[in-house]
């Protein structure tokens, strides 16, 4: 097992968001996190990464409550990939990427020739070498998503948190970051993802979490979860799941909205 959320309240200085939410990911487990807006998605993601306190329950890593690791190597084992970034100076592409090493070099090192060559890697996985002497600044908000998912691959972690890694993405880069999320899963990543599209649990996930409101917290494998019941319940809309065959003959579940 490498993170195990038990019994967490997140929250705002004394106002509770979520409570007694547990789960856990293990070794190449990838969980998708569902739910409409304003339930607590991001508020959750924050209290994992540290950024909230929790107001109840707690976070192991390994068994280790993660309040009583050091930041550096906390960094060392998760990463993060938020919905959106922009740095204060010009950077190139491979400069933010390769910032991603940072917990893995000393106070005052310089990234090393192995550093930019992970950078590197991290880049061409993800089919966006060309983008590599590119200033961060200036290119598309969709590649600005790829770029900080190879930032978090440089980081070389063992579970991955990602906020809605497909936002700004078009429909075939929304599916190649899908392919890499399932390639890192078999490297034994554990992978933490939310996501506004159904569909992207039929596609990627192990198991998925279905959050609404007041607090109503679904969790279990994709079949179990995500029906059309439990979706109109989280979303107020009538939905079909239907099924087709992909090349392989393997059953590819989608989710079809219904708009009277």
């Amino acid at each position: 097992m490498i993170l195990e959320v038990m019994d967490a309240v997140c929250g705002y200085g004394t106002k509770k968001v979520i409570e007694n939410i547990s789960l856990t990911v293990e070794t190449g487990e990838i969980l998708c996190l569902l739910g409409p807006n304003g339930v607590g998605k991001t508020t959750f993601f924050k209290s994992i990464l540290g950024f909230l306190r929790l107001l109840g329950g707690e976070i192991l890593i390994d068994g280790e409550n993660i309040l009583k690791l050091p930041k550096k190597e906390i960094a060392k084992v998760v990463a993060y990939v938020p919905q959106a970034h922009t740095p204060p100076f010009p950077f190139s592409v491979l400069d933010v990427v390769v910032m991603g090493r940072t917990a893995h070099m000393g106070v005052f090192a310089s990234p090393s020739y192995d550093d930019y060559k992970i950078a590197e890697e991290a880049l061409e996985s993800l089919g966006i070498s060309f983008l590599r002497d590119r200033i961060y600044t200036e290119i598309s908000g969709g590649e600005r998503q790829l770029v900080l998912i190879a930032r978090a691959m440089t980081q070389q972690p063992r579970i991955l948190i990602m906020d809605e890694p497909t936002s700004y993405l078009d429909f075939g880069n929304q599916i190649r970051v899908l392919e890499q999320i399932n390639r890192l899963s078999k490297k034994g990543i554990g992978v933490i993802m939310t996501s506004h599209f159904p569909n992207h649990v039929f596609l990627c996930s192990t198991k998925v979490a279905l959050m609404q409101r007041d607090n109503v917290f679904r969790i279990g494998n994709v079949d179990d979860v995500v029906t059309e019941e439990n979706l109109k319940s989280a979303y107020g809309i009538k939905v079909r799941i239907t099924s087709t065959e992909d090349s392989k003959g393997n059953i590819i579940k989608a989710c079809i909205p219904l708009i009277n």
